[in-house]
């Protein structure tokens, strides 16, 4: 237990070897109750070396699903035990567990909802990043703050941390087939445009960054353009253009953010 909150960690992973055991075994102890590692039909190690750790509740898919399939498969199990807030991150070991509680800190303290690394704020650090990415993260970025006023400084991040009890709003459906890869971006949008109180914070990567995920509309383009899931990219473009008509302003207090739907 962190401050009287119970925290589960998801961990998605696929053929990640012994990446996935090393990032559970950083993960600092006195913060997560739980770590909860989703092997998506890995075909290598992975799942051995993470059992080996002895630190991580696993879960298995027989086949490789993807990362929407497999984050929702561990959202399904830390709500089924009744935990109060998830961290997910991925398992190849780009990101920090040292760094949780800098995330944690908000939703527990300050009553955020929903808080997502930032490798660009200042002291933020973004590894090896090839300049086709580098390029790509920060136009998503200028693209949100363009179109919907809402000033992201990392929209790609995957390392996020959030209350459970927002996906008890009958307005997020997770269990769409479409969801198996993009259920990150459909979140992110879903949480966009709930109302919901959301917050940048510091996120020094290890290595090279992987694309991830605090997306929302214009995310669709761009999921397109790279190339991933046609389908799934097909049914976001439809959210996206159902979607485009709202309006989100922000709100900046002692140097935090916050989402407001007018």
């Amino acid at each position: 237990m962190y401050k009287n909150y119970r925290i589960a960690l998801v961990i998605p992973a696929f053929n990640e070897g012994e990446k996935t055991s090393q990032v559970v075994e950083n993960v600092p102890r006195e913060v997560i109750d739980e770590i909860i590692v989703v092997n998506d039909g890995s075909q290598d190690e992975t799942c051995g070396a993470v059992r080996a750790t002895g630190r991580a509740t696993i879960i298995h898919n027989e086949s490789r699903q993807g990362i929407g399939f497999a984050i929702r498969s561990g959202l399904e199990e830390v709500l089924k035990k009744k935990f109060d807030v998830v961290v997910v991150m991925a398992g190849n070991g780009k990101d920090n567990p040292r760094q949780i509680p800098c995330l944690l800190d908000p939703i527990v303290n300050e009553g955020f909802d929903y808080v997502q690394g930032s490798r660009y704020l200042k002291g933020g650090e973004y590894g090896d990043m090839p300049m086709h990415r580098f390029l790509f993260t920060r136009a998503y970025s200028w693209a949100v703050r363009l179109l919907y006023g809402h000033h992201i400084t990392d929209g790609t991040n995957g390392f996020r941390t959030y209350k459970l009890s927002i996906l008890s709003d009958p307005k997020i459906n997770l269990y769409q087939d479409w969801l198996r890869e993009p259920l990150e971006y459909y979140l992110s949008l879903k949480v966009l445009l709930l109302k919901l109180r959301i917050l940048d914070k510091l996120n020094k990567q290890i290595g090279q960054p992987f694309p991830l995920a605090f997306l929302n509309k214009v995310t669709t383009v761009f999921y397109l353009c790279m190339g991933h899931a046609i389908t799934a990219g097909n049914e976001l473009l439809k959210y996206f253009f159902s979607t485009f008509g709202d309006r989100v302003a922000i709100t900046e207090s002692r140097n935090k953010r916050f989402v407001i739907l007018l």
